[in-house]
């Protein structure tokens, strides 16, 4: 099995974090002072160049105020 930080289903994650970010207006930097981290943590991630684990993962969606249940039903369609 391939890691799947060089999936398909990876990079439409990122995919999907970046545009629910801009969407909400929101830059880099914006989100990592909501996550209270660096604005690279959220860059990192959004290039693919890092992986989120299950709670970081709530944690961005709670930053985005999105649903973490619609951005992982997208993932899979």
């Amino acid at each position: 099995m391939r890691k799947s930080i060089h999936s398909k289903r990876q990079k439409q994650l990122c995919d999907l974090l970046k545009a629910a970010r801009k969407n909400a207006g929101l830059t880099q930097g914006d989100v990592a002072k909501r996550l209270r981290t660096f604005t690279t943590y959220v860059s990192r991630y959004e290039r693919g160049d890092r992986r989120l684990d299950v709670i970081e993962f709530l944690d961005v969606a709670d930053a985005l105020r999105v649903d973490p249940v619609i951005l992982l039903a997208k993932v899979r369609a």
